[in-house]
């Protein structure tokens, strides 16, 4: 599989990266090690999960996907050939809570949930850690120092961020140079090739917009990841309708474009979106999610697409 080079940290990760949110809850332990062995023959080895994933799901509280992880990194020992990725920030501190009560990005908290991150995940570090959803409440001189210190000791790799505004980050990333620290590599932000609404609320998740783009195609050093690149199956299926937020002319010009390139490539919708999304500037990696073979097959196979140079033309100015 293609390898990208993730922002500045030397780190090479899979062009296609392994969403792991629901394995160990909605999706089985059997359907989770079948999905993961079968991304990792297709040569991926990108792995993102949370601390929080998946609290929402019935009967899960946090921690199931991080300890599915760990069991199958355990029984497959092959942990060295694995870039995992795990987040902090965003879990609830009370039994039965949601985002209004999650654990935020101070020090107490980072430290805390590294160290339980780590005993899920049955390793001593992780590849990337990321700060989940920004924390307003916290002075980010104390959540910037307070990552370096896992940096330092070992614990993390490598530094991202999510849901975050891009005048947050550039804060962020400013104050960690100035003190010497390790800092923000990456983001990974709400993102796929429809444009939400202007104004459109997506709670704590935050779009990807043109100012992040910019930023990122002028910052070499930081990478741009996607999630929900595929609108949970909006593209293909019938049952899973346009979010509101998307629903607009705009949408509809892109999706006619998307049509037709999906036409004259032979891809289906999914698969020109991942296309797109990769071979666009800024060159955005998509977080794949799946809970059928069949699907994540799909997904795989987009990196076979080449998109011509007027097919991302009309793909970009659509709308």
């Amino acid at each position: 599989m293609q390898q990208l080079l993730l922002g500045n940290t030397g780190i090479q990760v899979s062009a296609l990266g392994l969403g792991c949110l629901n394995f160990g809850s909605r999706t089985d332990k059997e359907t989770s090690y079948r999905l993961l062995d079968q991304y990792v023959d297709a040569g991926g080895s990108f792995l993102d999960t949370s601390n929080n994933y998946a609290f929402w799901n019935e009967g899960c509280s946090g921690g199931e996907s991080e300890l599915l992880l760990g069991q199958w990194l355990k029984d497959r020992g092959n942990r060295e050939h694995i870039v995992l990725a795990t987040k902090v920030g965003a879990q609830p501190t009370i039994p039965g809570g949601g985002f209004e009560s999650m654990e935020g990005l101070s020090r107490k908290a980072i430290e805390q949930a590294i160290d339980g991150s780590l005993r899920r995940l049955g390793t001593d570090y992780v590849d990337l850690y990321y700060a989940h959803i920004d924390d307003v409440n916290t002075p980010l001189e104390e959540t910037m120092e307070a990552f370096d210190r896992l940096v330092r000791a070992g614990k993390v790799r490598a530094l991202g961020c999510s849901n975050h505004h891009t005048w947050r980050v550039e804060k962020a990333r400013n104050i960690s140079k100035s003190h010497h620290w390790a800092s923000y590599s990456c983001i990974q932000q709400r993102y796929t090739y429809l444009r939400p609404k202007p104004g459109a609320d997506f709670g704590v998740q935050i779009s990807a917009n043109d100012e992040l783009l910019n930023y990122c195609q002028t910052h070499d050093d930081f990478s741009l990841l996607a999630y929900s690149p595929l609108l949970n199956g909006s593209y293909t299926r019938s049952d899973a309708p346009l979010q509101k937020q998307y629903e607009s002319e705009d949408a509809q010009a892109r999706l006619r474009v998307l049509s037709e390139v999906a036409q004259e490539t032979g891809g289906t919708l999914n698969q020109i979106v991942l296309a797109w999304l990769l071979q666009s500037t800024p060159t955005t990696l998509s977080i794949i999610a799946a809970s059928k073979p069949e699907q994540l097959q799909e997904n795989l196979d987009s990196l076979n697409i080449r998109l011509t140079q007027d097919q991302l033309h009309r793909l970009h100015t659509a709308g």
